[in-house]
């Protein structure tokens, strides 16, 4: 598994609009069959704080993901919605190993 967390700063008057933006993209992602798990986290003591916790099946679905219509689509919808850029970690996935997520 390879794992994307994405660190999004929104703007205060665009939480709404961001959270239904990216929920509606996580809907999407989670049909793709490189996408083993995308997950809309907002931070509780801050709300203007979100991570995309984005699970993929190996190191080259991220790309294949950031090709679909409903990627586009949330990228150009949440760009101006940001207080900063994005920014992202990714990471390697030690256990469970793959036998481990279904």
């Amino acid at each position: 598994m390879f794992i994307v967390h994405v660190f999004v700063h929104v703007k205060d008057d665009q939480v709404a609009a961001f959270r239904e933006a990216s929920i509606e993209n996580a809907k999407n992602s989670i049909q793709e069959p490189g996408v083993a798990r995308f997950d809309v986290i907002q931070q509780q003591d801050d709300p203007t704080r979100f991570v995309l916790v984005e699970v993929y099946r190996t190191p080259e679905d991220p790309a294949k993901h950031k090709e679909t219509e409903h990627y586009q689509i949330w990228r150009d919808t949440v760009a101006d919605m940001m207080a900063e850029p994005r920014s992202s970690i990714k990471y390697d996935n030690l256990y469970p190993d793959e036998s481990g997520w279904g």
